[in-house]
């Protein structure tokens, strides 16, 4: 049984975003196979080509968590029909200086919680754009368009409504397969 090292990055800053909260559950519900961890990107600077030559200490360290990942899940909320400004930020970061983008082959999902009845549809499509670019393939199916309603998860990440808990844990379970065909595929450089 092979073991998977799945970084997760949450797209909102709030340390009371339903994100967050969503993330939690998605960890309690993945397959043992998956070791989950998130990768923070709060204390990144702007991104500038400026900094290429020489990464500040917070961007390498966040950079290496990436590259040391098998696979990277995003649990993003939508900001004005786009992800939002940090998470680009940080992709920015560890996807440049070019030749360096340590998204490439990198087996990727996407799943957000909003309260809208879309979910975070939209925001979903403009992070796959840019996945796309970073030759990060995505699973494509299920998609997770999430609608939050207050309860819907605890603090502790626990799902009150037993039709959202299986579809999550299917997701999780899916997740877990397409990572095994795309390593499969695309083995990881040493």
């Amino acid at each position: 049984m092979t073991t998977y090292k799945v970084g997760y990055l949450i797209g909102s800053l709030s340390s009371t975003s339903i994100n967050r909260k969503l993330s939690q559950a998605l960890v309690r519900l993945a397959p043992h196979e998956l070791e989950m961890t998130e990768i923070s990107f709060r204390n990144l600077p702007l991104y500038s080509p400026d900094y290429d030559g020489d990464y500040p200490q917070v961007a390498r360290d966040f950079k290496k968590a990436i590259t040391s990942s098998d696979a990277i899940l995003f649990v993003t909320p939508e900001y004005n029909r786009s992800i939002p400004g940090a998470l680009k930020n940080a992709i920015d970061w560890a996807s440049r200086p070019y030749g360096t983008n340590a998204f490439a082959r990198k087996p990727s999902a996407v799943i957000g919680t909003s309260p809208g009845a879309i979910g975070t549809a939209v925001a979903q499509q403009s992070l796959r754009s840019v996945l796309s670019f970073c030759n990060a393939p995505q699973m494509n199916s299920p998609e997770a368009y999430i609608t939050f309603s207050l309860g819907l998860i605890t603090d502790a990440g626990e799902v009150t409504v037993d039709s959202t808990a299986e579809f999550l844990r299917n997701y999780m379970a899916e997740y877990h397969q397409f990572i095994k065909r795309v390593l499969t595929v695309l083995p990881r450089e040493e």
